[in-house]
């Protein structure tokens, strides 16, 4: 599950980085906000999901 995290979220950063060479107008935003949602829940369910060493 963690694993599939990490990809989603490296895979999200990374497509939202080149998002505006590669595209333009209303797919850049539709890409950038679909990258950027994807990233947000990944980040959180990574954080959700730690496990706290006390």
């Amino acid at each position: 599950m963690k694993a599939v995290l990490w990809l989603v979220l490296a895979v999200g950063v990374i497509v939202n980085a080149f998002s505006s060479v590669a595209f333009s107008g209303a797919t850049e935003i539709a890409v950038s906000v679909t990258t950027g949602v994807a990233v947000i829940g990944s980040i959180t369910a990574l954080v959700l999901t730690r496990e706290k060493h006390s």
